[in-house]
């Protein structure tokens, strides 16, 4: 039986309240990069990534849910996409790329379930073995505002609690940005040596 105090990861797609190009460059995204999508969901941030790293970029997608893998997996096929690999894998126990591979690792509207459910440390382990040292971590969430798309508001998370997160782990917040009518995004680079 599920436990019912647990964030249940799995959501709506923000396709069409988060603009995928305008937040892929406000976090430093360029040609050539190996990104990956950390709980991906349909992939539509992938889809985006993969035009702008271009045929000597890769694109990670990683996701938990097979539904979810599925819808990107035919979208890949569909559009003839060859620099995503979709992968079906829990980020907060294991992501199956190699240490220290990935220049920008993307995490959208998903570090607060692993808040509420007090399990972000292993994920953040993750991202700093697989980040290059320097590497770019983008966290965006929903703005803490009642009265707006996303989850229930105490599942919210302020940028200064995820400013903390990743501080405690290892990177420095480079910026925190306006990621959208209904998100922001902390910025932040992976130190030479992460904890």
């Amino acid at each position: 039986m599920a436990d019912k105090s647990k964030h249940f990861h799995h959501g709506r797609s923000s396709r069409d309240i988060l603009d995928a190009e305008f937040v892929l460059e406000s976090i430093g995204l360029k040609k050539g990069d190996n990104f990956l999508d950390a709980g991906s969901g349909d992939g539509y941030m992938s889809i985006a990534a993969s035009k702008i790293v271009g045929d000597r970029g890769k694109v990670f997608a990683v996701d938990i849910w097979e539904e979810s893998m599925n819808i990107l997996k035919k979208e890949i096929q569909e559009k003839k996409i060859n620099n995503i690999m979709a992968i079906i894998a829990d980020i907060s126990d294991k992501i199956p790329v190699e240490n220290e591979s990935i220049d920008l690792c993307y995490m959208g509207n998903v570090l607060h379930g692993f808040v509420q459910n007090e399990d972000y440390n292993e994920v953040m382990k993750e991202i700093g073995r697989i980040l290059k040292k320097e590497g770019i971590f983008a966290v965006i969430e929903f703005i803490k505002r009642e009265n707006t798309p996303g989850p229930p508001i105490h599942v919210r998370i302020t940028p200064e609690v995820v400013e903390k997160i990743v501080s405690n782990h290892g990177f420095e917040v480079k910026k925190v940005i306006e990621a959208g009518k209904y998100h922001y995004g902390v910025i932040s680079f992976k130190k030479n040596k992460t904890v």
